[in-house]
């Protein structure tokens, strides 16, 4: 008792019996403090598509982010989820996606989607959608995957792709690439797990970012090796599978037959892969939808076109948003009300 009585004096008593009470003990995760785990709610969010309760005659859609600006406007958007695209990361940063920027600016990133999603979500008074994010080699060996993973984790992030290029890798609609074996790429996408795993045995279970494993072999190897790969991925552990880059409907269709689990359809506007309907992306069985250039390439366009207007002296009225409509999509709103609750006036 006179410990406990000394321990009083300076910690609140409720926060005592919140971090021993075992009922709580997912409040020690540096992000269950903000409700479900985003892990959990993308693996709810699967396990709904999955079983056909999420009543929806689209897949999951993801557009993808790349910064807490992209990341607000998905939310805004009322998507139930979204991915951290490198591409984007990498683009709005001044390079291209062939792994220039590193594990730390890239976890720095998801860092600032973790917080554009979180002010979205206050605005609309909900818990923050999940988002995937690109994880490429893994920086490194299996240990540095593991390491990726953990730090993904901690920035909030509900997933992480893992891919099987050579590093530096690129992105899968450029030539150039190249993968790892597939044994050392198994190995890979098994660090990636156990990662996973090991990050729930110390923050919580529903904690641990859930795997996406992506090969790109069949660009290299051909389509049967890509679907081996991924049923060896499903074997080790991986909670979802990214077949890249298909380059007809019948092996996307034969993709979704083979192989178990949650699935990931690319659809990169004027890439190798044939762009669907949603609603023909889910009769042909892919749980998600990613659009990972959609936003990234439509702000580029419409950047040149207004700096084209500016150069000539032409008004930009058309091209812009209002100043207050400005204000409202970065947050001034909420932040003016957020404000207004602390005024000592």
């Amino acid at each position: 008792m006179t410990y406990i009585s000394t321990i009083t004096r300076t910690i609140p008593i409720f926060l005592i019996i919140l971090y021993t009470n075992p009922f709580t003990d997912a409040l020690k995760s540096p992000i269950a403090c903000f409700g479900t785990p985003p892990p959990q709610r993308l693996r709810q969010l699967l396990e709904s598509e999955m079983d056909g309760s999420r009543l929806d005659t689209k897949p999951i859609l993801l557009p993808c982010c790349y910064d807490g600006l992209s990341a607000r406007l998905v939310a805004r958007g009322g998507f139930e989820a979204t991915f951290m695209t490198g591409f984007g990361v990498s683009g709005v940063n001044g390079y291209p996606d062939t792994q220039l920027i590193s594990y730390d600016e890239m976890k720095r990133a998801a860092h600032y989607v973790s917080e554009g999603l979180s002010s979205a979500a206050m605005e609309y008074n909900q818990q923050p959608i999940p988002c995937i994010a690109d994880g490429d080699t893994g920086y490194g060996n299996a240990l540095n995957v593991k390491r990726t993973v953990f730090g993904y984790g901690k920035a909030g992030m509900a997933g992480i792709m893992i891919e099987d290029q050579v590093a530096p890798k690129r992105c899968g609609h450029v030539a150039g690439k190249s993968v790892i074996g597939l044994d050392e790429a198994v190995m890979r996408v098994k660090a990636a797990c156990d990662a996973r795993d090991e990050y729930e045995q110390l923050y919580g279970e529903g904690s641990g970012p859930l795997i996406l494993a992506r090969t790109d072999s069949l660009k290299t190897d051909g389509f049967e090796h890509a679907i081996q790969r991924c049923l060896a991925f499903r074997e080790v552990g991986c909670d979802m599978t990214f077949l890249e880059a298909p380059q007809t409907r019948e092996q996307m269709e034969e993709y979704c037959d083979r192989v178990s689990g949650p699935k990931l359809a690319n659809m990169l506007e004027f890439g190798n892969t044939p762009i669907l309907p949603p609603e023909e992306l889910k009769k042909i069985g892919y749980t998600m939808a990613a659009y990972p250039l959609t936003l990234l390439s439509a702000s580029i366009k419409a950047m040149q076109e207004s700096l084209d207007l500016i150069k000539s002296g032409k008004p930009t009225d058309d091209m812009i948003l209002s100043f207050s409509e400005t204000k409202d999509v970065v947050g001034f709103t909420q932040y003016g009300k957020e404000e207004g609750r602390y005024s000592v006036d």
